[in-house]
């Protein structure tokens, strides 16, 4: 008889920590950002050793009470949550580092009508939390759950600034979400009635392409749609997005964005795909719709006036890119699907680490309007250089992760003789380049009208190390691309259903 402890179950942890953190950041406020920090560190730690757990070939899976589906729910990680659920801890942990230090300067003092700066750590634990547990969920109303979870504490988020602004936008993401929440539901309600079971799996083996089953895929991916921004529906994420505080900017469009967007994969070839529900067609205008956002918001982060709002702009465009894989990959999963899976991975650590930056910038010198920017010596030389590797991934160049995402997705494109999908992907790419050199030429090439400054002064080993973390999130998307065959190799674990 071993006296060994039993492993820890590391999938219940991702959801366990953040949740039980929330509560107590939100009774002991004045400790709420060490609270905070250490339950995100220990959710980036559990995630990471779920990741090397599903990597040895195995998916993890876990009836919750020892309940069997269909009458318990159960936890489910293959190869996409896994990663997802890494890189969703990774990137919080280097966001919840750089708000140790920004979070007082980022919200103004508590008063009548606004948030104090503490406020930020419950509400980001809560969306973290809800974000685990929608990538563990295999049921669809707990899927919808999580949804409103992670929906409510993005809202919060959102206001949190305090600014009047953000407070409208805040409000018109409250509504949107309820309202993509609802269609959601109604399609989990139609199957519901129709099959009488919710596990994902199970729905899978009873549903045929009939007419209540085709308006509920319906329902539900217009939904999906909404929550995503994706064109034309992407009206409420460039408000949200750009008038949030900057750790708040970072979380919704490195993290939040993507929950939708998975759930659209998830649900396309689990559930509808395979019963002949996901059709041509369909495929087809989820793939125009993503190829419109790629076109738009490329356009409109050439168009933008400040730095943080062509970075919200540029995630519209990335968006499109997520939903390119239905088209290109029909119901099976193939090159396009491994490409939208690195392009969203990348994505993640590239745009959290532009947004981080965009708050350094906004600190040093007052502003980030982009025309009035400039090799200052108020910026660290670690911030210039963290917006040019991020915006190398995000671009899609060589050897960045965007660029394996990309690569895949054309290798897709062309072995299918799809040139509409070829000339967008490329024509996206042009108009990132465009976005984003526009901001690099400011940073690293002087210009004439430039001020002479004096060097700031050296900050403290503390503040240095902090602004690194933009650095360290950029390198990653980088990374990705130099040792993309262990990511690649992941994701075919469970892949198979």
């Amino acid at each position: 008889m071993s006296d060994a402890l039993p492993a820890p179950d590391w999938a219940v942890l991702t959801v366990l920590l953040p949740l039980l953190g929330a509560a107590l950041a939100f009774v002991a406020e004045r400790q709420a950002d060490r609270i905070g920090f250490a339950a995100t560190t220990g959710v980036a730690l559990s995630s990471v050793m779920l990741l090397l757990q599903v990597a040895g070939g195995a998916p993890y899976q876990q009836s919750i009470g020892g309940w069997a589906v269909p009458l318990g729910i159960a936890l489910k990680a293959d190869g996409l949550a896994a990663l997802m659920l890494a890189m969703t801890g990774l990137v919080g942990l280097g966001v919840a580092a750089q708000a140790l230090r920004t979070m007082a300067s980022e919200l103004p003092p508590a008063r009548q009508g606004t948030a104090a700066p503490w406020a930020f750590w419950p509400l980001w634990l809560l969306l973290l939390g809800g974000l685990n547990a929608l990538y563990l969920s295999a049921d669809q109303f707990n899927l919808y759950v999580t949804l409103e979870i992670v929906s409510l504490a993005a809202v919060g988020l959102t206001a949190l600034s305090g600014k009047p602004e953000a407070f409208t936008a805040a409000m018109r993401y409250l509504l949107v979400g309820f309202l993509a929440s609802l269609l959601y539901l109604l399609g989990v309600a139609l199957l519901y009635a129709r099959y009488g079971v919710l596990d994902i799996g199970t729905a899978q083996s009873l549903l045929r392409p009939e007419p209540v089953a085709q308006l509920a895929m319906t329902v539900m991916l217009a939904g999906l749609a909404l929550k995503s921004a994706l064109f034309p529906l992407h009206f409420w994420l460039p408000p949200a997005h750009g008038n949030a505080a900057a750790s708040a900017s970072a979380l919704l469009s490195a993290l939040v964005v993507k929950a939708s967007v998975y759930l659209v994969l998830r649900l396309w070839f689990d559930l509808f795909g395979p019963t002949g529900l996901a059709t041509e067609a369909a495929g087809l205008l989820l793939g125009l719709l993503g190829a419109g956002a790629i076109l738009w918001g490329s356009l409109q982060a050439v168009l933008a006036e400040r730095l943080k709002l062509l970075v919200a702009y540029s995630t519209v465009a990335q968006v499109g890119y997520l939903f390119l894989a239905l088209p290109l990959d029909g119901t099976e999963r193939g090159l396009a699907w491994q490409g939208v899976a690195m392009l969203a991975l990348a994505h993640a650590f590239a745009k959290s680490a532009m947004f981080l930056c965009c708050q350094i910038v906004q600190d040093r010198l007052g502003h980030d309007r982009i025309r009035a920017l400039t090799s200052s010596a108020k910026l660290p030389r670690s911030t210039q250089l963290t917006l040019a590797l991020a915006a190398i991934s995000l671009i899609g160049l060589p050897p960045s992760g965007g660029f394996v995402g990309k690569w895949l997705l054309l290798q897709a494109s062309l072995e299918g003789g799809f040139t509409l999908w070829t000339a967008v992907i490329m024509a996206g790419t042009l108009l990132s380049a465009t976005a984003m050199f526009r901001v690099l030429v400011r940073f690293f090439a002087a210009q004439p009208d430039d001020p002479v400054e004096a060097e700031a002064p050296p900050p403290g080993i503390t503040a240095r190390l902090i602004d690194l973390v933009p650095f360290a999130l950029a390198a990653v998307a980088i990374l990705l691309g130099l040792v993309a065959t262990w990511p690649l190799m992941v994701l075919q674990v469970g892949a198979g259903g």
